[in-house]
């Protein structure tokens, strides 16, 4: 079977909607479609009775009322956070204030590296920095409630807090931001890092599990053919910039638009921090040099050897 990448952007259910996506999964999709988030975010409830609330989404009374819906008559004990994008976890203090339950999972927002001199954060506004977990969660701790078991996948990259969560009893994963089946994630610098998500997709192909409840989109149902695949797809990114430096681009806003074809104008400024992910990657293997002691978006690159 090819381990090509293929991505699934069909239609989920309709934002508010509870999914039952399995005797112990329901599911709920933020009102907040747009080109980063898809349909949505999905903010998931794992067990019956007594349940965890996985990435209660922005702050948007709306879908905090139709959660709430979705919970009547259930105890939250738990809160439960993925990383720290203004999409994801937002909405946990509403939620806290409704349910009691406790806000657990990634540490506080923070960055995969520090600034270089001169250099802004781009994404600055995209970080949520409110979020103060009162149980920070690390690998391999686990929450547990009638019938669930919750554990901690550390997986950074997307961020440098992301972490995912194993459902034991159904052997699936909620990646979060970190694989989903609609798209690949955006690793944006300083917040992301190439090298720490290519470690996570390797540490995830480590692993077997039947399923993936994404952050935005549908389930990953092949979860080492799509991770394959994941592989596949940034080698195949990595040589279209080996590529470009070839030809003579210097610049990455000159890579983008032949790298990037046929993607809307409006999309670039996320492209563009992609690659600069990729060269930070290539630099700090000695493929690319850089005429700055730290890679940054405006930096000058040229290939460390003649391919």
């Amino acid at each position: 079977m090819s381990d090509e990448i293929e991505f699934d952007r069909t239609a989920t259910t309709p934002a508010g909607e509870v999914a039952e996506l399995s005797p112990l999964v329901r599911r709920i999709i933020a009102g907040n479609s747009g080109p980063m988030t898809f349909t949505g975010t999905c903010t998931y409830i794992i067990g019956r009775g007594t349940v965890a609330v996985l990435d209660p989404g922005p702050a948007d009374p709306a879908h905090l009322e139709r959660l709430l819906r979705a919970l009547d008559g259930e105890t939250v004990s738990h809160i439960l956070v993925s990383h720290t994008h203004r999409d994801h976890s937002p909405g946990v203090p509403a939620l806290k204030a409704a349910t009691g339950g406790i806000v657990a999972g990634c540490l506080p927002h923070r960055a995969a590296r520090e600034l270089a001199l001169g250099e802004i954060n781009p994404l600055e506004g995209a970080a949520d920095r409110d979020y103060a977990p009162e149980l920070a969660m690390h690998e391999g701790d686990t929450i547990t409630g009638p019938g669930w078991t919750l554990s901690a996948v550390e997986t950074p990259g997307h961020t440098a807090n992301h972490l995912a969560f194993a459902l034991a009893e159904e052997r699936s994963l909620f990646s979060a931001d970190h694989v989903m089946a609609w798209s690949t994630s955006v690793i944006a610098p300083p917040d992301g890092s190439m090298v720490e998500f290519m470690a996570s997709i390797e540490k995830l192909r480590g692993m077997e599990h039947e399923i993936y409840w994404p952050g935005h989109g549908g389930p990953v149902k092949e979860p080492q053919r799509f991770l394959r695949g994941l592989v596949q797809h940034r080698r195949q990114r990595e040589a279209a910039i080996l590529s470009r430096l070839k030809a003579g681009d210097e610049r990455i806003a000159e890579m983008v638009p032949p790298i990037y074809q046929g993607l809307p104008a409006t999309l670039h400024g996320a492209a563009s921090l992609s690659v600069l992910a990729q060269l930070e990657d290539l630099v700090a293997r000695g493929l690319v040099l850089c005429d700055e002691p730290m890679p940054m978006l405006d930096s000058r690159y040229r290939l460390a050897r003649a391919l």
